[in-house]
């Protein structure tokens, strides 16, 4: 079996999700147990997304919690940090924005993830179709926030950047 290159999109994905659920072994950064756990995979995900040149990088990131952070549903845990990550992707590699911030809120009726940039926005077009074509990201990340329960929105304007949302109630959120 072929190594997957070091820094490349695959590898980052393989090893964030990995150390998210604690398979890396002791070593690992993260543990899918730990209420903070979310946090910071997707810190760790933003970390190496901005040192990889591939995908722009120029791009500071703040992650922040609301709340007091909670443990989620493996499942709802897993769907939350995919949509997550791919949003960061999509921030760092086509927005042309200095700025990405991604927020989670931990609250007694619902779990809420934001991620928002200050870049070059998508175009409306887009937006109404749910993708480019050859692009599946956007609607990806709908159609796994129908698997989880939660709801996405997506806000974007040409020069305006782009908010991202996804809400999930607390009865599915939560164990």
């Amino acid at each position: 079996m072929k190594a997957l290159p070091r820094g490349s999109i695959p590898a980052m994905l393989l090893r964030s999700s990995l150390g998210a659920l604690g398979v890396l072994g002791q070593g690992s950064r993260t543990s899918i147990e730990k209420p903070n756990a979310l946090e910071e995979a997707i810190g760790t995900l933003g970390e190496e997304l901005s040192a990889n040149p591939a995908t722009g990088g120029a791009a500071s990131l703040r992650v922040g919690v609301e709340g007091t952070a909670r443990r989620l549903h493996p499942i709802i845990w897993e769907g939350i940090y995919r949509i997550a990550g791919e949003a960061l992707r999509n921030a760092f590699q086509h927005s042309q924005g200095t700025q990405i911030e991604v927020e989670l809120r931990y609250d007694k009726q619902q779990f809420r993830l934001r991620v928002r940039d200050d870049g070059q926005g998508i175009d409306t077009k887009v937006l109404a179709e749910g993708s480019r074509e050859g692009h599946y990201g956007l609607r990806g990340m709908h159609e796994r926030a129908e698997v989880i329960g939660g709801r996405l929105r997506v806000w974007s304007g040409l020069g305006a950047g782009t908010e991202l949302e996804l809400i999930i109630a607390a009865s599915r959120a939560y164990p």
